[in-house]
């Protein structure tokens, strides 16, 4: 198919009463829909789709996808249209099946991360070192599309219509290598499906997203749907063993049939780390892959950054790549934006780092893993969003006490939210923090607490280049306010 013009039986489809329909588009916004479009009517958290079916038909769909309560909702319109009905018990997954006939290319590699935390980085380093190895690579999710091929995302996980025609336009690249965040959304919304992948990987499980999955096993469900669900039985899992999850989410992968390379500590990793040596710029991992014992230099900040880089190698060892290779493209991998990011150095020597940790086992992990690189006090800047899961900030607070040195809470992204009491929220377990409401006045008194030694981490809102606050985002970049505070403490502006 060229992706202008097929019929239902093209993409799978069977619509009630034997219709058939030549379809033009495929649309999930009754607004968008043209002459001849097949629009997807899918169950919403306030609103169903169904409820626009006839917005849709008035504008000429000759095709509607739906559930059984879409159909039910729209049964007076549908009954006095010629449209096509399809109804499937899951819609959402029955059009991403049918997107990805639709657009039909894909490229050749495709492998998807999913975790609490470390999908960015370890999809990062995956295009990196396919690119080292002189594949034509990108990763997409959280900052857009990157690497031989770049183009802005609004979402980790794109819903179908839009994952699907970025990965024919990436494809039509000369685009032959792509790794993929997989969000538990995303997951549990079905967009993945119909992603032809190569191998999945799992990093880590912790709190977050608790606003949208009704409990943590809903959220773990989610996320094991990568495995159970959308990757092929043939294909390879590899999993971070040393996560407490990690043995459950194995076992999921092996249930399925599908060979799992383990990560980690334990004796039985495949990929082991046998030991870590910090320094200011980076460390030295020692790691054997199969009993071969190797070391390399890696320019990374954090201990766990050595997780993500073996997970991302294990990735690309089970796409096909040679392992002595994959190896040695290691020390050219450089931290994602925002990630661990050297924001600015005072002229005392004193480190700013910028991390995208907003989960309090994301802000435990940045704190915990910079300690070791630092020879003095560890500070850190850090708040929570509004409109999220509020079970979260208490945490927050408790996972900065324990691991800094100095603390001071600000906003994050308040929403909609009284900013004053996200903040008491995350107080009420760190009460010895100080509280400064504005993030770059936050930023300008944590760079100036900065002694020859200390290091600063900035943490929640890392590659972000705006400040959501009610329903406007303002421009804000944590890593340029960390650059115009040391170059005014400093006295090097003009």
């Amino acid at each position: 198919m060229s992706g202008r013009t097929a019929t239902l039986a093209d993409l799978g489809l069977t619509a009630q009463l034997g219709r058939e329909a030549k379809i033009t588009e495929l649309v999930v916004d009754s607004r968008a829909v043209h002459e001849g479009a097949l629009f997807a009517a899918l169950p919403g958290s306030r609103v169903h789709g169904g409820e626009f079916i006839q917005y849709a038909l008035r504008m000429g769909a000759s095709a509607i996808l739906t559930d059984r309560e879409g159909a039910r909702i729209a049964a007076e319109d549908l009954a006095s249209s010629s449209a096509a009905l399809v109804v499937a018990e899951d819609p959402r997954q029955t059009l991403a099946l049918a997107a990805a006939l639709w657009f039909e290319r894909q490229p050749e590699v495709i492998v998807a991360t999913t975790g609490t935390n470390g999908k960015t980085s370890v999809a990062t380093f995956v295009r990196q070192i396919w690119t080292g190895l002189g594949h034509a690579a990108v990763n997409l999710g959280t900052t857009g599309v990157e690497g031989a091929f770049e183009a802005p995302l609004k979402h980790t996980t794109p819903e179908p219509i839009t994952l699907h025609g970025m990965l024919a336009r990436i494809s039509d690249a000369g685009v032959t290598h792509a790794a993929m965040e997989a969000s538990s959304h995303g997951l549990a919304q079905r967009r993945l499906d119909g992603v032809a992948l190569s191998a999945a990987a799992f990093t880590n499980f912790s709190q977050d997203h608790l606003d949208y999955h009704a409990s943590f096993d809903e959220y773990f469900e989610a996320k094991a749907g990568l495995f159970s669900r959308v990757l092929p039985d043939d294909a390879i899992a590899v999993i971070n063993i040393d996560d407490p999850r990690g043995p459950e989410m194995a076992a999921v992968a092996e249930a399925r049939g599908q060979d799992v390379l383990r990560v980690g500590r334990a004796g039985d990793a495949a990929m082991r780390i046998l030991g870590q040596r910090f320094d200011a710029t980076g460390q030295d991992l020692r790691f054997s892959w199969n009993g071969q014992v190797r070391q390399v230099r890696l320019n990374l900040i954090g201990g766990f950054q050595a997780d993500n880089v073996l997970v991302a190698a294990g990735l690309a060892i089970a796409c096909g790549d040679e392992p002595g290779r994959v190896f040695d493209t290691l020390p050219g991998l450089q931290n994602v934006p925002g990630r661990m990011q050297l924001a600015a150095t005072r002229d005392n020597g004193a480190a700013v780092f910028v991390d995208y940790a907003h989960t309090p086992d994301a802000l435990s992990t940045a704190l915990s893993n910079l300690r070791p690189h630092v020879m003095g006090r560890l500070i850190v800047v850090y708040g929570a969003g509004g409109d999220r899961d509020r079970g979260k900030r208490p945490l927050m607070g408790a996972a900065a006490a324990a691991n800094a040195d100095l603390r001071i809470v600000t906003d994050d992204n308040p929403r909609n939210e009284d900013p004053s009491e996200i903040r008491a929220e995350i107080l009420a377990q760190d009460p010895d923090a100080s509280e400064v409401a504005d993030r770059a006045e936050a930023i300008l008194r944590g760079v100036d607490a900065l002694e020859p030694g200390d290091a600063l981490l900035i943490a929640g809102k890392g590659h972000e280049k705006g400040q959501t606050i009610g329903d406007s985002v303002f421009p804000f970049d944590d890593v340029e306010q960390a650059s115009v505070a040391v170059a005014a403490l400093d006295g090097r502006v003009a």
